[in-house]
């Protein structure tokens, strides 16, 4: 049987459409890879400007022979100050409400969090006296602070990150709020938290549940532990895809209230070399005994005590 005119031309006409629609479809996905890549040069951007505006490199005791090389992923070591400027309306120079050496070692995949008591009793280097450590940034700010860690602990302090209490409250606003579990019953400026009880919090809870220790049966050293919380949900929360949208606020929070050592190429290298270890955190806390000396509260930290952690530090960073 013959085929009409019409049936021959149809097995023509059918490639033409495919064709076509392929064409379609390559043009979307060139789109969406172009949109794409947009807005990842935009968020790149974004981030290498708030970088170079909250980078602010101090004047520090040098500790080390030679600066430690990212490149080649050795360990190394960062102050986090979180200060009181900015809270409750401040904006005097303040003091460190918080101190953590960070210790990263990419060879164990290991982060090391120690906290520092802030009333422990130490030499403030550069002001020749003996007084609680969280006065260092009172009287030098962070440099002195850095130096005065530097020689109490026995380790370099490769950089810092300083951020003040305000800073903490909306970078945790900035994030759409962090989950803790309280490990104790308490209350503080409004807010109730129950032992063992997961809650959500803001920033200003957060503020809250971090800043409270008279109530502590443990005193600062629960303070700290609950300063942790906050801090490692805070960044495991930036570190996630549901904050991408987001990230401006982010930034914007942190270029507010932050100052770091860290240059924008140093971050990228630390993402790229370091991140592996940022996965697995240990936590350490730098034990200190109440003692009143001359009518002022201190922590007193014993010679043995002191050893322990610098020799922990030191293991982590590889000097040993």
């Amino acid at each position: 049987m013959s085929q009409s005119r019409s049936e021959m031309r149809n097995p023509r006409k059918r490639p033409k459409k495919n064709k076509k629609g392929l064409k379609i479809f390559l043009i979307i996905v060139l789109a969406l890879f172009i949109a794409l890549g947009l807005f990842i040069w935009k968020i790149y951007s974004d981030v290498a400007g708030t970088t170079d505006k909250i980078y602010k490199d101090v004047e520090t005791e040098e500790v080390r022979e030679s600066s430690v090389d990212i490149n080649k992923k050795e360990p190394f070591s960062i102050l986090l100050l979180g200060v009181d400027t900015g809270d409750l309306g401040r904006t005097e120079q303040g003091r460190s409400d918080t101190m953590m050496v960070l210790t990263v070692n990419p060879n164990t995949d290991t982060t090391t969090i120690v906290s520092i008591p802030r009333d422990t009793r130490t030499e403030i280097v550069g002001h020749g006296t003996t007084d609680k450590i969280n006065h260092a940034y009172a009287f030098g700010g962070t440099s002195m602070s850095v130096n005065t860690v530097q020689s109490m602990l026995d380790i370099p302090i490769d950089h810092y990150v300083e951020v003040n209490m305000q800073g903490l409250q909306d970078v945790v606003n900035a994030v759409g709020g962090v989950q803790v579990t309280s490990p104790l019953t308490f209350s503080s400026e409004g807010y109730n938290f129950t032992e063992g009880v997961t809650a959500s919090l803001d920033g200003k809870a957060a503020l809250a549940y971090s800043r409270m220790r008279y109530d502590d049966p443990t005193g600062d050293n629960g303070r700290q532990e609950r300063q942790r919380q906050v801090i490692q949900a805070t960044v495991e929360k930036v570190a996630s895809l549901s904050t991408i949208s987001n990230y401006q606020d982010i930034l914007g929070s942190l270029e507010n209230n932050m100052q770091t050592s860290l240059e924008f190429d140093d971050m990228v290298k630390l993402f790229n070399n370091y991140r592996s270890a940022a996965g697995n955190i240990q936590q350490e806390q730098l034990a200190a005994t109440g003692t009143t000396i001359d009518g002022i509260y201190y922590g007193v930290v014993s010679d043995e005590e002191m050893n322990r952690v610098s020799d922990l530090l030191k293991e982590q960073l590889e000097l040993n």
